[in-house]
């Protein structure tokens, strides 16, 4: 088992589908767990779990919570942010 830890910064609120609340923006801890695939020439790992660092609910900023959460939904939160944060294009055909 292996795991990474990276931040993730999202400008606005946001929500997930696994969580109930509205999320500050702000920068948060996605943590993602992968096991080795046994029986290849090579090393390859795949995506066992997927957890987001939150403050915990009715707690001080000092607390925090590990949640599971879906890579995917992670990833279509992030765009959606990105492209609200993104200028409107003055390119018509864009």
């Amino acid at each position: 088992m292996r795991t990474t830890e990276t931040e993730i910064t999202f400008t606005r609120p946001f929500r997930l589908e696994s969580l109930i609340e509205l999320q500050d923006a702000g920068t948060y801890k996605l943590i993602v767990d992968e096991e080795l695939i046994a029986g290849l020439s090579f090393p390859a790992y795949k995506r066992v779990a997927t957890h987001i660092e939150i403050p915990a609910v009715s707690a001080s900023t000092m607390v925090r919570q590990r949640l599971q959460v879906s890579h995917d939904d992670i990833y279509r939160a992030l765009a959606a942010d990105a492209k609200q944060a993104s200028p409107p294009s003055l390119d018509p055909f864009a």
